[in-house]
């Protein structure tokens, strides 16, 4: 599976302060394209999002809710 997790929220203005939670998207590499669904399946178009490096204020619930596990990278030994 060759995708990108990604956390994004709206721009500021694009939607009320209360509704700018922090999205989570799967990406597939190498691939742009022109609409995202976030995982709660809210849809944004170009110019409507602002790219985080980390998770930035509030969360999406039902994003959350409908991520993908966490999974070990090559070579790294699960821990209990």
């Amino acid at each position: 599976m060759d995708e990108l997790l990604v956390l994004a929220r709206p721009l500021r203005g694009t939607v009320g302060e209360t509704r700018r939670v922090c999205h989570v998207f799967v990406l597939p590499r190498g691939e742009k394209p022109k609409r995202l669904t976030a995982l709660c399946g809210t849809e944004f178009g170009p110019g409507q999002l602002e790219l985080l490096d980390r998770p930035t204020g509030m969360p999406c619930v039902a994003c959350l809710r409908n991520a993908p596990p966490p999974r070990l990278l090559d070579g790294e030994e699960a821990s209990a």
